[in-house]
C-alpha cells in the first residue's frame, strides 16, 4: 500500500510503502471492542468504597430487650437496615483489570491502524519539528492539513518545540510511538504518523 508524504507546511514530500500486515487488514469491530474494554478496565481506579457494618463507629449493644417490646428483634444499631448503620454488600476497592492475551493487543492495534487507512483518515508526515514552540504557528500548519481532531504520533523522542506548541490545542493529543494506543487512536478523528513512527511500528510488527 503506498501512501504519500508530506510536510507540515502541506507539500508533498514523496510516498511511502506500507506493510498490508499492518495498514492492510480488513478491521474488526469485535478485537477492537476487545482491546478498548481491557485498556479502559485497566485505567479505571475503582476507588469507590462504602462502610460495612464492621467499620461504623456506633454502639454494638443490643438497641433494646429481646422480649416484650411488640418489636421485632434487634441486636446492633450498624446493621444495614438501620439509619446510620453499615451498606450491605456495597463498593470495595478493588482493581477493574483483566486479562488480554498479548497477541489479542497487538492484533487489536493492527486492526485500529487499518481501519484508519481503510477511512482514509491516516496522514503522514515527513517529520514533526518546529523551530519555535509557537502554538499559533503549529495551529496555522494543521489548518493547512485539514486537522481539527487528530492524534499525532511521533518517533521515539518527541521535538520539544512541537510537544510545547501543541498542549494547548484542543481536540489533539501527541505521543511518542511507545504511547501509541487503540483507544486514543479510534478516540480521534484522524491519526497522523510521523515517517519514524512508522519505521518503528514496522520494526516492531516484524
Amino acid at each position: 500500500m503506498d501512501l504519500k508524504i508530506t510536510t507540515l507546511g502541506g507539500k508533498d514530500a514523496g510516498k511511502v510503502k506500507l506493510s498490508e500486515e499492518i495498514f492492510g487488514l480488513d478491521p474488526r469491530e469485535d478485537i477492537l471492542q476487545r482491546v478498548v474494554r481491557w485498556q479502559l478496565a485497566k485505567k479505571q481506579q475503582g476507588t469507590h468504597k462504602a462502610k460495612g457494618r464492621a467499620e461504623i463507629a456506633r454502639t454494638g449493644a443490643k438497641m433494646y430487650k429481646q422480649k416484650g417490646t411488640g418489636r421485632a428483634r434487634h441486636h446492633s444499631a450498624r446493621a444495614p437496615q438501620f439509619r446510620g448503620g453499615g451498606k450491605a454488600h456495597g463498593p470495595v476497592v478493588r482493581s477493574h483489570e483483566h486479562e488480554l492475551p498479548k497477541k489479542v493487543r497487538a492484533l487489536g492495534l493492527k486492526h485500529a491502524l487499518s481501519a484508519k487507512a481503510k477511512s482514509s483518515s491516516l496522514i503522514i508526515v515527513d517529520e514533526l519539528k518546529l523551530t519555535e514552540a509557537k502554538t499559533k504557528a503549529l495551529v496555522a500548519n494543521l489548518e493547512t492539513l485539514g486537522l481539527t481532531n487528530a492524534l499525532v504520533i511521533g518517533g521515539a523522542e518527541l521535538d520539544q518545540n512541537f510537544k510545547l506548541a501543541a498542549t494547548n490545542i484542543p481536540n489533539i493529543d501527541v505521543l511518542p510511538i511507545q504511547g501509541i494506543n487503540v483507544y486514543d487512536i479510534l478516540r480521534r478523528g484522524t491519526l497522523v504518523l510521523s515517517k519514524a513512527a512508522v519505521e518503528a511500528l514496522e520494526e516492531r510488527f516484524k
